[in-house]
């Protein structure tokens, strides 16, 4: 590991613990100032923030246009501060680590690092950092062990196992990368891989961190209970994907605690995470999020948002101002038991994309992955999937309980989606070994049909 890098984030790590004694006003007032920061600097650097926010360069946060992935893509060369790099220049560094297995954690050209979203929503994003930026990234990651109480540092090395994506353009492989060291022993671990692999290795190495998709951890709760897995992690942490109700209580009839649900994405690193209670608190100090609703109007405290706008409070290389984020989320309170007064995430219900819409009586109607939740999280399965398709939906069901009827699941979806508003979708279920994974590893729970003038009616 990079010492530079390791003692900045030693120190921010030691820096941040006293953050978390800041009563409101003292986390608002650190807002203030680190946004006049970030706009000073975006303004003076990139050309692509001073043309998107011209003439409203002193007007409040709240009144400026967001920023879509899209517009970031298109605009890249003039969004970033720095006029040695370029888009295509970036592109073909990332392409060369994937052709030939690169380290991610090697800093390009010694001084930035990036990596791509994977793509879920449209067009793959990409995202540069410089050291001071990724030092923050990587301990707002370590955050999430400091507020879950794990203990970690110079003389407690942390055995970490990590079930994701071995793609060296992923944020957690560069992250895995840019950490590794004596002080924390990691192995990787690709979600794709066959599951008695992945049980064998996590056996030989014995984790005492385990973090992985939720896609991922809850099979492997499944072999934990049937002992042929047979490891002993002080915290599960999942990351990157909804953790269903139904998932947590497996994990943690598995290993004997409630896994830490952290969220975080690419974009912005680390945005929330459990403290010992399991309530999430945002990195307020880090971050400005302000949930709204699909029209772009704020929403109420405790109400659903369907997308986040994003003000990334650090990021300096590609200034991150009302980032738009399709992430589904709902904000709860300050008052928490540990101590900290950081508001809560109260709800993270996947993203804007998740949603499904059916013809129904009255036009499309509008069906949320809830409906899928209520009824397929409790019918005995290791993981499901659905995929829309022009004739209707295909229900892909992993670990079937053994002499389970599959039929009535059908049925209960097909009264479920009329529930909610749909006309009578036929409903195909589809037993299957394992459900389909992403390149990235992931096993997104609901599949829409493509966007396209065919399926726009």
């Amino acid at each position: 590991m990079d010492l530079q890098i390791l003692a900045s984030l030693l120190a921010r790590r030691a820096m941040w613990k006293r953050r978390d004694h800041w009563d409101e006003t003292r986390i608002l007032d650190h807002q203030d100032r680190a946004l006049a920061a970030l706009r000073r600097h975006a303004y003076a650097r990139s050309a692509f923030y001073r043309g998107h926010h011209a003439k409203l360069q002193e007007a409040p946060l709240g009144d400026l246009p967001p920023v879509t992935k899209a517009q970031l893509l298109e605009g890249f060369d003039d969004a970033v501060t720095d006029s040695r790099l370029r888009l295509a220049d970036l592109e073909a560094h990332l392409g060369e680590l994937v052709r030939t297995g690169g380290d991610p954690g090697m800093p390009w050209r010694g001084r930035w690092w990036a990596a791509q979203t994977a793509g879920t929503t449209g067009r793959r994003g990409l995202f540069i950092w410089n050291r001071q930026e990724w030092s923050t990234i990587l301990a707002s990651y370590a955050r999430a062990n400091d507020w879950a109480e794990v203990p970690a540092g110079l003389t407690r090395p942390l055995r970490v196992a990590v079930v994701s994506s071995l793609l060296p353009t992923h944020q957690s492989a560069v992250v895995g990368a840019a950490l590794a060291s004596p002080l924390v022993p990691t192995l990787r671990l690709d979600a794709t891989a066959a599951r008695a692999d992945t049980v064998s290795a996590l056996n030989r190495f014995q984790p005492r961190l385990l973090v992985g998709y939720a896609s991922a951890l809850r099979p492997l709760a499944a072999e934990q209970r049937a002992g042929r897995l047979a490891i002993h992690p002080q915290s599960v942490v999942s990351a990157s994907e909804v953790l269903s109700p139904v998932a947590a209580k497996e994990i943690e009839e598995a290993w004997g605690s409630a896994p830490f649900d952290v969220y975080a994405a690419t974009e912005t690193a680390g945005v929330a995470s459990p403290c010992r209670y399991r309530n999430r608190h945002l990195y307020e100090d880090l971050l400005i999020v302000e949930p709204v609703d699909a029209s772009g109007s704020p929403v109420m405290p405790g109400a659903l948002a369907s997308k986040l706008l994003v003000t990334v409070l650090f990021s300096r290389t590609i200034p991150l101002i009302r980032y738009e984020m399709t992430d589904q989320l709902s904000m709860g309170g300050r008052e928490c038991p540990c101590g900290r007064r950081f508001i809560q995430v109260s709800g993270v219900e996947g993203r804007l994309e998740d949603v499904l819409y059916l013809p129904g009586p009255g036009g499309k109607a509008e069906v949320h992955p809830n409906v899928f939740h209520r009824i397929l999280d409790n019918a005995g399965t290791t993981g499901w999937q659905v995929r829309q398709e022009p004739d209707g939906l295909t229900i892909l069901l992993a670990g079937l309980t053994p002499g389970t009827d599959p039929a009535p699941l059908g049925r209960g979806l097909e009264d479920a989606l009329g529930a909610a508003g749909a006309g009578r979708t036929p409903v195909r279920l589809k037993l299957v070994e394992e459900v389909p994974r992403t390149p990235l590893g992931k096993a997104p729970l609901v599949r829409g049909l493509p966007p396209g003038p065919a399926n726009d009616t």
